[in-house]
């Protein structure tokens, strides 16, 4: 029985340790596996007797890439548990520091990570010799987005404005005009990585995923709407746990995401894309038409055009925001602690990113779970190798690795977020 074995020990270009096992035999995927074997880091349980106001701060840790979204949904879940909604100005400026974060991530992601996979380069060092001035342009789109989460957030790395009720200081309109200014060039620059990135070469790959995603309808989602999918799924964030489970595979320390019952699903920009395109503002509809992308798209390899649209988007939705902005009476609507449980989720840049908490009447958390959205895609991950793989058998055992890798960075995987917990059943007979 013929058999071929592509093995990578270390996924490079991603964040955090992982490998990557697929075996062929009789000219088929027979199996596929990512494996995390990025030691757990229970922050569940850090957050178990800690005081209610000390989840976004202590969540934000998780990942240093996408620290806003754990924050924005530790906040928006604690807020449900304590009966509090944030309008007006203070809503405007958390989308607004949302903004910041998924310009700087996916920047990073689309430039550094994943463009090498497209060109033929180990990574963005060797690809900057050859193009330095497209490196150039993704480093000072991301530094676009850094600044804003630097204003809002009090520093780039793991903010510490951010709190239950809003924050701890709301800019002077003042301050944002500066701001502004280098986001109308990050606007242009987003455009044009949006044209560039459509003329890579795609592999012609499709699948009929089953996306989930927030839907707002009045505004493409960073932190608020409903759960839904393409398959008629329509929650509120509370409902969660009745429609999505997680188990413990061997091969992981990251628990693997499904729905109830079976069946797997893809969450981040494509599924963000798919539900809300109707949400996208003109100028990053107009620019998603003019790269070849259909209202619905369903081959991953074109998830770097997506980010790219959604980095337009950013800077759009980002330049409305401070036009619009007024200095709101007070930073934060006042808190109380009291006994309740609360739900959140938000859309990071690598997708959904589900939180629940128990309170105690005196406010210290009972009770906590966090889904990331790289532990949800594990399984979808998995199944694209199986799926897709088979078509490039007949390449050499390099470029075949190559393909199994590009094919793993299609999700920008955040490793480290995703094994920050394992449920451990000890059986000893």
């Amino acid at each position: 029985m013929a058999r071929r074995t592509i093995k990578v020990d270390y996924l490079a270009r991603v964040e955090g340790e992982g490998g990557l096992k697929v075996v062929v035999r009789d000219g088929k995927v027979a199996s596929a596996e990512l494996n995390i074997f990025e030691p757990p880091r229970f922050f569940e349980a850090f957050l178990r007797g800690r005081a209610f106001n000390e989840a976004p701060d202590i969540t934000a840790r998780i990942c240093g890439i996408c620290p806003v979204a754990y924050q924005m949904s530790a906040v928006h879940a604690m807020e449900n548990a304590l009966g509090i909604t944030v309008t007006g100005s203070l809503r405007d400026l958390r989308r607004l520091i949302y903004c910041g974060e998924w310009i700087e991530s996916h920047a990073l992601h689309i430039y550094m990570l994943h463009a090498p996979d497209f060109l033929g380069y180990e990574g963005a060092i060797d690809m900057a010799r050859d193009h330095g001035d497209v490196v150039r342009r993704g480093l000072s789109l991301k530094q676009a987005g850094n600044e804003i989460v630097t204003l809002l957030g009090g520093r780039e790395i793991h903010p510490i404005n951010v709190r239950i009720g809003g924050f701890y200081r709301a800019p002077r309109k003042r301050e944002l005009a500066p701001l502004a200014e280098k986001l109308k060039w990050a606007r242009d620059a987003a455009l044009e990585t949006v044209r560039w990135s459509s003329s890579l070469d795609f592999p012609e790959r499709e699948r009929d995923y089953t996306f989930v995603a927030l839907r707002h309808g009045k505004e493409y989602p960073f932190n608020e709407g409903r759960i839904s999918s393409n398959r008629g799924l329509d929650i509120a964030a509370a409902e969660y746990d009745d429609h999505f489970e997680e188990t413990h595979v061997e091969r992981s320390t990251a628990l693997h995401s499904r729905f109830k019952g079976g069946g797997t699903y893809l969450t981040g920009p494509l599924a963000r894309y798919n539900l809300n395109f109707d949400c996208l503002s003109p100028l990053a509809q107009d620019a998603a038409r003019e790269a070849g992308l259909e209202r619905n798209c369903s081959n991953p390899y074109r998830s770097i055009v997506v980010r790219a649209v959604e980095v337009l988007y950013a800077c759009d939705e980002a330049l409305r925001i401070i036009s619009a902005y007024e200095e709101p009476d007070r930073p934060a609507v006042p808190v109380e602690p009291c006994a309740g449980s609360g739900y959140g989720a938000t859309e990071a840049p690598r997708g959904l990113l589900y939180h629940h908490y128990r309170l105690e009447s005196d406010g210290l958390i009972a009770q906590a779970r966090i889904v990331p959205p790289t532990s949800q895609n594990q399984a979808s991950i998995e199944e694209d190798l199986a799926s897709y793989i088979g078509d490039f058998l007949d390449l050499p055992d390099d470029e075949l690795r190559h393909r199994c890798e590009q094919t793993v960075r299609n999700y920008d995987p955040c490793i480290s977020c995703s094994a920050h917990f394992l449920r451990l059943d000890l059986d000893r007979g």
